[in-house]
């Protein structure tokens, strides 16, 4: 089972080191990882996907917590999330008929060309797992020369009832 995992921290080095230990010392894979600042300088979001059996992954949310640096973990699987990444895909140009193609797979997926060159193009994307995952084997047939992908980044939604953070749980 894939789950997604908000955990915000303490903006300090070598937090980061510590929950991916975790994760390894268990070892679990983790799918996707991305870190950035929150609107505090001071603390950071971690959006980690992980897959693993429920009872695994349990375990890990608890040791997590007991983590000083940790502030909240929330596990988004369980709530209404919005979720984006960003890829950079570059894709061979073999013929003039190429190009084309290619730009027309762009503006149907919503993705931006971001770089045109003889031999390749290069595509911005930005959209769910799924959305990005169905660029890329659009583009396939041409020959992809490089792909750079960010992790998934997610945020709850609005909502009625506010879902429990794990500490909240444990109280």
């Amino acid at each position: 089972m894939r789950q997604t995992i908000s955990v915000l921290v303490e903006n300090h080095p070598g937090v980061l080191a510590r929950i991916s230990g975790l994760f390894s010392a268990r070892g679990f894979n983790i799918d996707s990882l991305a870190v950035g600042e929150t609107e505090d300088p001071s603390v950071s979001r971690m959006t980690i996907v992980a897959e693993g059996d429920e009872r695994t992954l349990e375990q890990i949310k608890k040791q997590l917590n007991k983590l000083i640096d940790v502030i909240t973990i929330t596990d988004l699987t369980k709530t209404k999330f919005i979720d984006r990444e960003l890829i950079l895909i570059k894709v061979g140009v073999r013929a003039q008929n190429d190009r084309t193609k290619i730009i027309e797979i762009a503006e149907t997926m919503k993705a931006n060309v971001a770089d045109l060159g003889l031999h390749t193009i290069t595509i911005e994307a930005v959209g769910e797992t799924s959305h990005i995952d169905d660029l890329i084997e659009l583009l396939r047939q041409f020959g992809i020369k490089e792909i750079v992908r960010t992790g998934k980044i997610a945020m709850e939604t609005e909502s009625k009832e506010k879902p429990k953070t794990i500490k909240e749980e444990e109280e």
